[in-house]
């Protein structure tokens, strides 16, 4: 692909990624049009005063838009994690999950909400970002005992996330009644309900500095794509380097996860999508699969929550709809090359 080819790319990316976010905001049972999202957003960024009623702005502002934003920090997140950890582990079925994060994160975020964890000081956001750090921790302990190997690596996320989740479901079994349960099981879905711009800029910031690094090791990663022995010959040091990428993807994939619940498939489906248009080189890869991701789950959190009006649906559900289809071409075309 040539420069201008991807600049191209990346400027339709990011203007469709726009567009997407201003018509996304529009959609709902207040009737919002693209010129009052775009009034609010000016106003409220210092250009002057907004043509809106308190209350319509409330709901751009303050409710939709929020939300909308920080889906498409999730997707963008979930996405460019699941293009590292595919080319690090050098496994195509590879995803931010596969570390046992997000089984890590549902048994924090349930041992706040049923055992009361924290006496009320600690919010689930918090529990779920502990859960997942600590299940990060086990797997890189459980993956150095073993040989540290990349399968080894992916071997001890299964085992973890099989022990998080069984830990999950005994204390939702055990502990809570059928409110508590039904609504720990929504955020164990995924749900960006209730968010607000704190969640929003903490989640931005850390996507930020992830891709930084991440694209700081583009051409490490094009390496892996070759095998560990291969990238070692070329000078990359491997362990550190894997453990550098793995903590940050595992870091990135923690803050949101306990801001947005578990969103799964994003980051499977996605970066073999982007590989498709642009090419396996991770200068180029990385930013496109972040706004295929964002554009994605922006038009994901949308339909989850406007499909069964009133109701919301689990951004999870949908994109497991979504997904599963997806993840089962993506085995076929493994098993055809493969054989």
């Amino acid at each position: 692909m040539t420069q201008a080819r991807g600049a191209l790319l990346w400027t339709a990316g990011a203007a469709a990624l726009a567009l997407s976010v201003a018509v996304a905001v529009t959609i709902g049972p207040a009737a919002i049009s693209v010129p009052d999202v775009f009034s609010a957003v000016v106003a409220h960024l210092g250009g002057g005063e907004t043509r809106l009623t308190p209350l319509r702005d409330g709901i751009v502002w303050n409710l939709r838009m929020p939300r909308t934003l920080l889906a498409a920090v999730c997707g963008a997140g979930l996405a460019v994690c699941g293009t590292v950890l595919q080319s690090l582990l050098r496994n195509p079925l590879a995803d931010p999950f596969v570390l046992g994060v997000s089984s890590g994160a549902s048994t924090g975020a349930v041992a706040v909400v049923v055992l009361g964890v924290g006496g009320g000081a600690v919010s689930v956001s918090a529990g779920a970002f502990a859960g997942a750090l600590c299940s990060f921790a086990l797997v890189l302990l459980l993956s150095h005992a073993l040989g540290g190997s990349a399968d080894r690596v992916v071997l001890s996320g299964v085992a973890v996330m099989q022990l998080f989740s069984a830990l999950t479901s005994f204390v939702i079994l055990t502990a809570a009644d059928a409110e508590t349960t039904r609504g720990v099981l929504f955020w164990l879905l995924g749900s960006l309900s209730g968010v607000g711009w704190t969640d929003v800029w903490i989640c931005a910031a850390v996507l930020l500095a992830a891709l930084t690094v991440c694209l700081a090791h583009a051409r490490t990663l094009d390496a892996f794509a070759f095998g560990q022995d291969a990238a070692a010959t070329l000078g990359v040091q491997v362990a550190r380097t894997r453990l550098i990428l793995l903590s940050v993807t595992a870091l990135l994939t923690a803050v949101l996860v306990s801001s947005a619940g578990a969103i799964g498939f994003v980051g499977l489906v996605l970066p073999h999508a982007a590989r498709a248009v642009v090419g396996s080189g991770h200068a180029r890869l990385l930013p496109v699969t972040a706004l295929a991701g964002a554009v994605f789950l922006v038009w994901v959190d949308t339909l989850a929550r406007t499909v069964l009006d009133p109701q919301e649906v689990p951004v999870g559900v949908v994109t497991s709809l979504i997904g599963v289809p997806a993840f089962v071409l993506v085995l076929y075309r493994t098993r055809k090359a493969a054989l």
